[in-house]
C-alpha cells in the first residue's frame, strides 16, 4: 500500500483537502504583496525616552508610521514615533549574556547607589539625641 504525500498546512482544512504534495496550486507571492513586521517606539514627552510599545504588519514603513499612529498615539500623549522593520533590529542571543556579567558594579552611576534616606534618618537621629541631651 503506497501513501501519497500530501500538502501540510498549518490549517486543518488545506490538509483535510488532501492536496498532492509535487502538485503546486499556489504560485509564488509577489514581492510586496505581503505584509512586513515594524516594531514600534513611543516618546510620550519631549526629551523623554522612546520606549518599545508593540509591533504593526504592514507592507511599507509609511503605512507602518500611519498603523502605528493610530494604534498608539491615538488615546495617549505622544509627541514622536519610531518605526523599524522587526528584521533590521540587532539582537545579543540569550546565550551570550555572559558578556554582560563582567560589568563591575556601577551603583554610583545610578540615584539607588545613595543611601540618602539612611543619612536623612541617622542625621535625624543624631539631632533628637543631642536635643534630649542638652534638654537634660
Amino acid at each position: 500500500m503506497s501513501r501519497t504525500v500530501t500538502l501540510q498546512s498549518l490549517d486543518p482544512r488545506v490538509t483535510r483537502l488532501e492536496i498532492p504534495a509535487e502538485q503546486q496550486p499556489f504560485e509564488g507571492v509577489p514581492e510586496g504583496s505581503h505584509l512586513q513586521t515594524f516594531e514600534v517606539f513611543h516618546q510620550a514627552k519631549s526629551g523623554a525616552r522612546h520606549i518599545h510599545v508593540g509591533s504593526i504588519h504592514a507592507p511599507n514603513a509609511e503605512l507602518a508610521m500611519v498603523f502605528a499612529k493610530e494604534q498608539y498615539a491615538r488615546r495617549s500623549q505622544c509627541v514622536n514615533l519610531w518605526v523599524v522593520k522587526t528584521s533590521e533590529i540587532i539582537t545579543f542571543a540569550p546565550e551570550d549574556a555572559d558578556l554582560f556579567a563582567t560589568t563591575p558594579d556601577k551603583d554610583y552611576r545610578d540615584a539607588s547607589g545613595y543611601k540618602v534616606m539612611q543619612k536623612i534618618l541617622a542625621w535625624k537621629q543624631r539631632t533628637e539625641q543631642q536635643q534630649s541631651q542638652q534638654s537634660q
